[in-house]
C-alpha cells in the first residue's frame, strides 16, 4: 500500500497539484524516482538519503519508489525533495500518514537536513489554499507564502523540525506576512529642466497605462524622464500587487517575504535575447513582459533591439498575455504592462543639427527609425519629440510641479477609471476600452469629432489608431475633470498621435 504526500509543477503562474506516491515493497535495495521528472528531481534522492542519514534514519534495505502523479507532467526543481522525503518518512511510520496527505509541501533539502528556499512559494500557497491543505515551506519563504490567507503556512528551518511538527514533539505556529513595502525614493520629476511637453506626455501615459515613445537626441533627457516614471504611477491595488507577486516569486525576486505596493519597473538592455524579454528558456520562466506585468517596460535604444524581438511585442500588447510554446508544454503568463521606448532620431543622434549630423541625413534617420515596424509603431499610444536643453537652462530653478502633484492627478484619473470599468473582467484602464464600451465612454463632442474625421482622411489613420486616439482622449478628459471628451482633449491626443509624422 502507497503512501501519498503532495506537492506541486508549476505550469506558467498556475500550480498544479501532484501527487508524491511512496511505496516500500520487499526486494532489492532501489531507491526509484518515476512521472517524468527532470534532472534535478532525479537527484532528490541522494538529497534525501543524505538528510535522513543526518537524522540518524536509515532506510531499509527495501525497494522504495516515489511515483509522482500525473506521470504525463513534466517535473521540474529542486521543491520536490521535502515532499519526497515527508512521503517516505510516512511510509516508514514515522509521521502520521493522515497529517502528509493533508499537506502540500516543498523545499529543497541539504545535505545536513536543513531546508533551502526555493522559488514559487505564493502560487504554491494558492493551490494549497484552493485544495483546502496546509503549506510546508522553508522558513526563508513562510513570509511570502503567508500572504495567502485562506491557507495555514508552516515554515520549518529542517528536516528534523518538520518530522517534530508533525509527530506533535514541538508544533510549529503558522508563519506571518512579510512587510509591506509602499515607498520607492524615487526621483523626483521636478528635477528635470524644461521638457515640459514631454512631461505631460508622461502624465497622460501613466494615467491611463498608454504606451509611450519618445525620440531626441543624445543628452536630450530621455532616459531622466524614464526614471522618473516609478514617482508617478499609483500604488498596486492589493488584487494587482498579489497577482504581480505570483510572477515575482516564480522568478525568485521577492526580498524577505515582503510583497511591494509599487509598480514594476524594468528596463532590460538592448542586447536581452527573445527568452529574457518574452519569457522561455530553461523551464519557460517569465520574461521582462510579464515580470513588468501591472507596471512599466522601458525600453532604452529601442531600435537596437533584435528585430525578432519587437515584433514579438506586438501581440502580448494587444491582449495582455504571452504563450511561452514548447515541444512539451505552452506556458502562459499575463503581461499587461505600460511600454515606454526611447529612440535617437537615427544612428549618430543628431538628424536635427546640421552642425554635427553625418553626411546621410536624412535617410539616415529613415533607415534608423525604419527599424520600428509600422504595425508595432501603430501601437504607440503617444510620440513624442524631446529636444535637447539649451545649457543656458540648466540654471533654472526646479520646477513647482513636483512628483507627488503629478501623481495625486494621475491617482485621481485612476479612480475614476476603476469606478467606470467595475464588473469587467478585462477592461481596467482606458487603454483597455474597446468595442460599444469604447464608443460609450469617449465619443467626443462634434467639434471634436469633425477635427478627428479629418484627421482620419488626411493622415489616413488606422481603425486601431482611430480607436488609440479616443482612448487618449478619454485619458485627457479624465485628467482635466471632463465627463465628455471635447474638442480640446482630441486636438491634444492628436498632436501626440502624428508627432514625428514625417520621420515614421
Amino acid at each position: 500500500m502507497s503512501v501519498v504526500a503532495y506537492t506541486v509543477a508549476f505550469d506558467g503562474i498556475d500550480a498544479r497539484l501532484v501527487e508524491v506516491q511512496c511505496a516500500v515493497a520487499p526486494g532489492m535495495p532501489a531507491f526509484a524516482i518515476v512521472g517524468l521528472p527532470d534532472k534535478a528531481v532525479s537527484e532528490a534522492r541522494e538529497r534525501v538519503r543524505a538528510a535522513l542519514t543526518a537524522m540518524a534514519i536509515a532506510l531499509p534495505s527495501k525497494r522504495i519508489t516515489i511515483n509522482l502523479s500525473p506521470a504525463d507532467l513534466p517535473k521540474e526543481g529542486s521543491h520536490f525533495d521535502l515532499p519526497i522525503a515527508l512521503a517516505v518518512l510516512a511510509a516508514l511510520d514515522i509521521i502520521p500518514k493522515e497529517a502528509v496527505a493533508n499537506t502540500v509541501a516543498l523545499g529543497e533539502l541539504s545535505l545536513d537536513g536543513s531546508l533551502v528556499p526555493v522559488v514559487g512559494a505564493l502560487p504554491a500557497a494558492m493551490a494549497a489554499s484552493h485544495e483546502d491543505r496546509t503549506l510546508m515551506c522553508p522558513a526563508a519563504c513562510g513570509a511570502e507564502a503567508a500572504w495567502v490567507d485562506a491557507v495555514a503556512v508552516i515554515a520549518p528551518r529542517s528536516l528534523a523540525e518538520a518530522v517534530q511538527h508533525f509527530s506533535g514533539q514541538t508544533v510549529l505556529a503558522p508563519a506571518t506576512p512579510g512587510e509591506v513595502s509602499g515607498t520607492s525614493g524615487a526621483r523626483d520629476l521636478a528635477e528635470v529642466k524644461g521638457q515640459e511637453r514631454a512631461k505631460r506626455a508622461l502624465e497622460i501615459a501613466a494615467a491611463g497605462r498608454h504606451h509611450l515613445l519618445m525620440v531626441g537626441s543624445p543628452g536630450s533627457g530621455k532616459s531622466m524622464l524614464a526614471a522618473r516614471i516609478p514617482g508617478i504611477m499609483p500604488p498596486l491595488t492589493p488584487a494587482e500587487a498579489l497577482d504581480t507577486s505570483m510572477i515575482h516569486s516564480l522568478a525568485g525576486l521577492l526580498d524577505e517575504g515582503g510583497i511591494s505596493r509599487l509598480r514594476p519597473f524594468r528596463e532590460p538592455h538592448h542586447t536581452a535575447s527573445m527568452a529574457a524579454i518574452v519569457g522561455g528558456g530553461r523551464g519557460a520562466k517569465p520574461g521582462e513582459i510579464s515580470l513588468a506585468h501591472n507596471g512599466v517596460l522601458f525600453m532604452d535604444e529601442f531600435p537596437e533591439f533584435p528585430r525578432t524581438v519587437l515584433e514579438t511585442l506586438r501581440q502580448p500588447i494587444e491582449t495582455g498575455e504571452v504563450v511561452v510554446a514548447r515541444a512539451n508544454a505552452h506556458v502562459r503568463y499575463p503581461c499587461r504592462f505600460m511600454l515606454v521606448a526611447a529612440a535617437n532620431p537615427c544612428k549618430c543622434g543628431y538628424l536635427a543639427d546640421a552642425a554635427r549630423a553625418c553626411a546621410r541625413v536624412p535617410v539616415c534617420g529613415e533607415e534608423y527609425l525604419g527599424r520600428i515596424s509600422g504595425p508595432l509603431m501603430d501601437r504607440f499610444d503617444l510620440r513624442v519629440e524631446v529636444p535637447p536643453v539649451a545649457f543656458t537652462d540648466l540654471d533654472l530653478p526646479e520646477s513647482d510641479d513636483r512628483s507627488a502633484d503629478v501623481a495625486a492627478r494621475v491617482s485621481a484619473a485612476r479612480a475614476v477609471q476603476s469606478a467606470r470599468f467595475a464588473g469587467q473582467d478585462d477592461m481596467h484602464v482606458n487603454a483597455d476600452a474597446q468595442g460599444s464600451i469604447l464608443e460609450e465612454i469617449a465619443t467626443p463632442d462634434a467639434e471634436g469629432r469633425a477635427l478627428l474625421t479629418r484627421v482620419a482622411e488626411r493622415f489616413g489613420l488606422s481603425a486601431r489608431g482611430y480607436h488609440r486616439v479616443l482612448r487618449v482622449g478619454r485619458t485627457i478628459a479624465d485628467l482635466d475633470g471632463s465627463a465628455d471628451v471635447r474638442h480640446p482633449h482630441v486636438a491634444e491626443a492628436v498632436s501626440y498621435r502624428l508627432a514625428m509624422a514625417k520621420e515614421v
